[in-house]
C-alpha cells in the first residue's frame, strides 16, 4: 500500500486506498507520518493532513474505485518581481521555491464541483478549503479518471 521514494530532487510517497469507510482516517495517518519524517513543521502537517481528509471524502463520497494519494516535494521556478527583489535584498537568489505537491487520484472522470454551502449544511465545504489554503490547486483528467492536487509552500 505504501511506495516511499526518495529522488534527488525531493522525496514521493504514493498510496493506494480501497474505497471504504476507514480510508480517510488511514490516509490521514499516512500523510501524517510521511511529513513528520520528513521533518515537515506541524502546521504544514496538520494543513496538509485536513485537506487530504476532505478530498479523499470527496472521492469516497463518489465513487467506489481504488483513491490514489500522492505526496511530492518539489522546487518551482520563482515568477514573481517581487519575490526575486526580496530575495535579491537579502542577499540570497530566487532561482526556486520548494513546495509539498499532493494529489488525490480516483477512477471518476468528472471534474469535482465547488458550491457554496449553507450554514445548516453538513458538507460542501471541502474544495472551497483547498481553494483558500493552497498556495495553487487544480484538476487534471486521466487515462482512467482524474486527480485533484494543491501546493503547499514549504518554509525556508
Amino acid at each position: 500500500m505504501v511506495g516511499l521514494i526518495d529522488t534527488a530532487d525531493g522525496a514521493r510517497a504514493e498510496w493506494t486506498f480501497p474505497a471504504e469507510p476507514d480510508t480517510v482516517r488511514t490516509a490521514r495517518h499516512a500523510v501524517h507520518d510521511t511529513l513528520h519524517a520528513w521533518g515537515a513543521p506541524a502546521a504544514l502537517r496538520d494543513l496538509a493532513v485536513l485537506l487530504v481528509s476532505e478530498l479523499v471524502t470527496n472521492s469516497l463520497r463518489y465513487t467506489s474505485g481504488p483513491i490514489g494519494v500522492r505526496l511530492a516535494v518539489h522546487a518551482l521556478a520563482v515568477e514573481s518581481a517581487e519575490r526575486t527583489e526580496r530575495a535579491e535584498a537579502a542577499g540570497g537568489t530566487a532561482g526556486a521555491d520548494a513546495a509539498l505537491l499532493v494529489e488525490v487520484s480516483d477512477p471518476l472522470p468528472d471534474p469535482p464541483t465547488e458550491r457554496l454551502a449553507g450554514p445548516e449544511d453538513e458538507g460542501g465545504r471541502g474544495l472551497r478549503l483547498v481553494a483558500c489554503s493552497a498556495r495553487r490547486w487544480g484538476t487534471r483528467r486521466g487515462k482512467t479518471g482524474k486527480t485533484v492536487w494543491f501546493e503547499l509552500p514549504l518554509p525556508g
